[in-house]
């Protein structure tokens, strides 16, 4: 985990209680401290303090939330209501107020901790959705457009496979909350702005959408670009069958190919058996014999 505290005394006390809890512990005392420590390292959870030297700490976890999903507990002497209703819309996963014991930031940690991997436990995620030229796959928490690797914080990724889920689908922005930030209550303005990072992420604009589409007062739907072409079945592949030639007329038989008059074909066998008219009727007979009568 990171503790993010300025105050050097409750810094120190906090590292060893957590260490003695066996719970491994980084510790910065500035907003740009733990931006680095947040983009080299991955951790279960941070506790954020508000007063922090160089940036309020409400502003950091803006920055927190553009970069990673990781649970924050914001701990801090600050007990206004609004106070802590703005920073839970921007992101934050818990509050505590001080002074605190160990106890208690253990209890709400655990508490954090438990969301975490129940929202981690749900079922197995789908194969490879396709949307146009998007490529997500959420067993490798990878996306690619057009071929071309995604470079996605993790709340991006959730956003955007989300809505590819359901493509075509407007989906509410309370229902956005709900499923991909685990709230029931917040604020239109966390949606826009990771909306505005996804869309420049995809090469787009919400004045010249493609994938993303805003309808106001209604929600976000992500749908195939208009240009992108339909996927075409593939042509079934007749074989050629083997026809016999046409046949000709006679009337259209080559001369060459026709017989001389009087004269038949040169391959055509002669009548067997049948005389020629004035043959003899015989066998053998000659032309001009006497018939031969038979005896009576």
């Amino acid at each position: 985990m990171l503790v993010v505290e300025d105050d050097q005394f409750v810094r120190s006390a906090l590292i060893r209680h957590l260490s003695e809890a066996s719970h491994t512990v980084r510790s910065v005392g500035t907003a740009l401290e733990a931006l680095r420590e947040v983009a080299h390292f991955r951790f279960d959870v941070v506790i954020l303090d508000l007063g922090l030297p160089d940036l309020d700490g409400g502003e950091a976890l803006k920055m927190l939330r553009s970069i990673t999903d990781v649970p924050v507990i914001i701990a801090t002497a600050r007990d206004d209501e609004s106070e802590i209703v703005r920073l839970l819309n921007d992101g934050a996963d818990d509050y505590l107020t001080k002074p605190f014991s160990v106890e208690h930031l253990s209890a709400r940690m655990a508490a954090v901790l438990r969301r975490a991997r129940a929202s981690g436990e749900q079922a197995p995620p789908p194969r490879v959705i396709r949307v146009g030229g998007l490529a997500i796959d959420p067993l490798r928490r990878s996306a690619e457009l057009d071929g071309a690797q995604l470079d996605l914080t993790r709340r991006e990724f959730d956003l955007l496979t989300f809505l590819a889920g359901r493509p075509g689908v407007v989906v509410a922005r309370k229902e956005l909350l709900a499923e991909v930030w685990q709230q029931s209550y917040g604020d239109d303005q966390t949606i826009d702005v990771h909306l505005s990072w996804l869309r420049r992420k995809l090469g787009e604009t919400a004045a010249r959408p493609r994938y993303l589409h805003t309808l106001r007062g209604v929600g976000v739907k992500l749908q195939p670009p208009a240009d992108t072409p339909p996927a075409q079945p593939p042509s079934a592949h007749v074989p050629p069958t083997r026809t016999s030639p046409p046949q000709m007329p006679p009337s259209q038989i080559p001369p060459a190919q026709l017989p001389p008059a009087g004269r038949p074909p040169a391959n055509m066998p002669p009548p067997a058996d049948v005389p020629h008219p004035g043959a003899p009727a015989h066998p053998g007979a000659h032309p001009g014999a006497p018939a031969v009568e038979p005896p009576a």
